[in-house]
């Protein structure tokens, strides 16, 4: 498609798109305001979601990723008719292990914890100067902690993506804000339209703050709460996408505990509504979804009878190839994650297998300005041993000094007198993926120097807490004597900007037909938690994307 046509097509498409909405059709408030739980699929669709792909298959749309954009993307296209299928690197996470739960506890990884590593990388490497890293069996786990050079990228394996292993913070961003998250982008139709589209397909609730005042639970956020606005910062209850209902239950001991029993970065066996819950058992339930776990996408290239050949490994638990095949799709949509997507581009390009994907695939990524830290309290302010491992507030110093900082939990069944915290921050440094053709892998050049700009920020709201309350910063958490949380990032974002290595809707330059619909798009920061833009975006992208292409 023509530069010229794809121009045209995108002012049918706003037309169009204002035009769906307010009739209320396939992707209109009906069908896309669905708040309630799925309808349940027939038997012939729960048989068809769950069939892995078949060597040599042609599909109309091959989905690469099933976290937020990979599964709006198969709604949305499943709604408006279209056979879809999603290729998922990990596994469904659907089969309880030999402890009866699907997931482990996050103060007990074992094999089901991490990605192939034969030992965990856990985010918080010690504790009151223990290590807590130990050895365990090298499996197809739910988080990845992939070690990019500078900087650890922790992602979610399996259907679902990063739903399964977040913390469910929902965050919207400020809308004086959005401008600097997605310049391209129209903020009218985001906060009227797709952020409340994002917000009612996610679940995405608050929890009662009458409740939050009495709840033994979130006795360290009230401390947390306590200490911010003595010190004069802007205190908010964040939005979360856990059952509160069921967390009161859990409280009240009548139904098994979960974010009570701290369970959270290695999944949450019943309260968390991730992906699973949402938007892919919605898209299941249409019949025409269907998904490939432990499947890897190793190439994508054109071919001569029009649409795509994708080469995918099956791989085993233990991470070995078992099958090899290739598949033709007319379209694919690339949604395996920040990193993923954008590794996968950056290799498809120098390898010459797509060829037309221009100069701004890898570049643009960031990650969201993520930094840990702790505070040791006084005697006084006990946070409690009991404690939600779903946190539900935040302190606001954005505009003053940078950070937005997550008031987090410490889950470990006793008594830290502690005070956590994970900050997003206005890091400036943007990092770019490359290929290595000697080593035959995509490079990442992030700089662990480039942390600094956000412990500056983060510092803006802790070092005046502990000058006002008179206490200090922990040394024990991520290393000896080592106060800052400064090697990780959970919220990767960019690599294949929007209006940049795309149009802007995804539409990848170069190669008609494919198209990046996950955070990859977002250029490193949102100011806030991301996956409601990831969604929202999407929601976004793959309206525009049915009403023109298909």
């Amino acid at each position: 498609m023509s530069a010229d046509l794809q121009n045209r097509g995108h002012h049918r498409g706003s037309s169009r798109r204002r035009f769906i909405v307010g009739t209320g059709s396939i992707l209109g408030a009906a069908a896309i305001g669905s708040s309630n739980a799925p309808t349940p699929a027939s038997a012939a669709a729960s048989r068809r979601s769950s069939a892995v792909i078949e060597p040599d298959a042609r599909v109309p749309v091959l989905v690469i990723g099933s976290g937020y954009g990979g599964s709006v993307a198969a709604l949305r296209l499943a709604q408006a008719g279209v056979d879809v299928h999603i290729v998922e690197m990990g596994m469904a996470w659907e089969t309880p292990g030999p402890d009866g739960k699907i997931f482990a506890n996050t103060t007990s990884p074992d094999y089901r914890s991490f990605w192939l590593r034969t030992r965990t990388r856990q985010p918080l490497s010690n504790f009151l100067g223990y290590p807590l890293d130990k050895d365990v069996p090298r499996y197809t786990g739910i988080l990845d902690a992939e070690d990019m050079g500078g900087i650890i990228v922790y992602q979610g394996r399996g259907v679902g993506g990063g739903s399964l292993v977040n913390g469910g913070m929902a965050v919207t961003p400020k809308r004086e804000n959005f401008g600097a998250v997605l310049p391209s982008v129209d903020a009218d139709e985001m906060y009227d339209v797709y952020y409340p589209r994002a917000n009612t397909g996610l679940g995405v609730s608050t929890i009662d703050p009458a409740w939050f005042e009495t709840a033994a639970c979130y006795q360290y956020a009230r401390v947390g709460r306590k200490h911010a606005e003595r010190s004069g910062f802007p205190f908010l209850f964040v939005p979360d996408v856990y059952d509160w209902e069921y967390m009161k239950q859990e409280a009240a001991g009548t139904v098994p505990r979960s974010a009570l029993a701290g369970e959270i970065l290695y999944g949450n066996n019943h309260g968390k509504k991730t992906l699973q819950k949402t938007y892919l058992a919605r898209a299941r339930a249409t019949g025409k979804v269907t998904i490939s776990p432990l499947h890897r996408v190793t190439t994508v290239t054109p071919a001569a009878t029009g649409g795509y050949v994708v080469g995918i490994e099956q791989l085993d638990t233990a991470g070995a190839v078992t099958a090899t095949k290739t598949v033709t799709a007319d379209r694919v949509f690339f949604a395996a994650g920040s990193v993923g997507t954008s590794k996968l581009l950056v290799r498809l390009k120098a390898t010459g297998a797509l060829p037309g994907l221009n100069g701004e695939v890898g570049k643009g990524w960031g990650d969201n300005g993520n930094v840990m830290c702790g505070r040791a309290n006084h005697m006084w302010d006990p946070t409690g041993a009991l404690q939600s491992a779903i946190p539900t507030a935040g302190i606001d110093n954005w505009a003053a000094g940078g950070a937005f900082a997550e008031v987090a939990p410490l889950p470990t069944g006793i008594e830290t007198y502690a005070s956590f915290y994970l900050s997003i921050t206005k890091n400036p440094h943007r990092a770019q993926f490359s290929w290595n053709a000697a080593s035959g892998k995509v490079e990442l050049n992030w700089q662990t120097a480039w942390k600094q700009p956000s412990i500056d920020m983060a510092k803006s709201i802790f070092d005046r807490i502990n000058a006002k309350e008179g206490t200090i910063y922990r040394t024990d958490l991520f290393g000896a004597y080592k106060i800052w949380g400064d090697h990780l990032t959970y919220h990767p974002l960019g690599g294949a900007v929007l209006s940049k290595a795309t149009d802007n809707y995804g539409r990848l330059h170069g190669h008609s037909g494919l198209y990046v619909i996950d955070g990859s798009l977002i250029p490193g920061n949102t100011s806030v938690n991301p996956f409601v833009t990831i969604t929202a975006l999407a929601e976004r992208n793959i309206e525009e994307i049915i009403a023109v292409d298909l």
